[in-house]
């Protein structure tokens, strides 16, 4: 759904700053106005002294005016809050079978992916956090490989051990992932 408002977001405002700038911009830059234009040429102004101050006197005025900049300055809050909070998964729904299903805690499913990848050969730290929908979760993790550590044969190993036994255990129809491989720091060996 955020993906949803941020392109709608950013298509309406693209959107009136074209209608709005770009015949500004054509017109200071010497293009030809039409005759239904607000103003005729390069010295012209968009707002007259008196369309500034048409409004000024009336007593219902200035309070639109703050309410609809408060109404904005919450709006964009709300969208820069959005976008950098991450929506955790509480509670997977797991099939039982006898038509009325379980509820598994996100956290203790998260911790059972953690358990399996550090089990992994060749990882020493995991991090797991589920997004998505409680019907249908998304894994994401974080191992962090040993320096003896392969790779490719690490990754391999936490999908077929942890992430399946996971997948299978919760009744999932499928458990998708995005893994993060991140050596670990360790000292120069030396050599003598």
């Amino acid at each position: 759904m955020l993906r949803t408002v941020n392109r709608i977001v950013l298509g309406l405002l693209g959107l009136v700053l074209l209608l709005g700038g770009g015949p500004v911009l054509a017109v200071g830059l010497g293009a030809k106005p039409p005759s239904w234009w607000v103003y005729d040429g390069r010295k012209d102004v968009l707002l007259s002294v008196a369309d500034r101050q048409r409004w000024r006197d009336e007593g219902w005025w200035w309070p639109v005016v703050i309410a609809a900049l408060a109404v904005l300055v919450l709006l964009a809050l709300w969208w820069l809050v959005a976008q950098f909070r991450r929506r955790r998964v509480t509670e997977v729904l797991v099939d039982t079978g006898d038509g009325e299903g379980a509820r598994l805690r996100g956290r203790a499913l998260e911790s059972v992916l953690v358990g399996g990848a550090e089990a992994v050969d060749g990882v020493e730290r995991a991090g797991v956090v589920l997004t998505g929908r409680r019907s249908a979760p998304r894994a994401r993790a974080k191992l962090t490989l040993s320096p003896h550590a392969v790779p490719g044969e690490a990754l391999y190993r936490f999908g077929a051990d942890a992430l399946a036994q996971a997948k299978n255990s919760a009744g999932l129809a499928s458990l998708p992932a995005e893994v993060r491989l991140r050596a670990a720091k360790h000292g120069a060996e030396r050599v003598s």
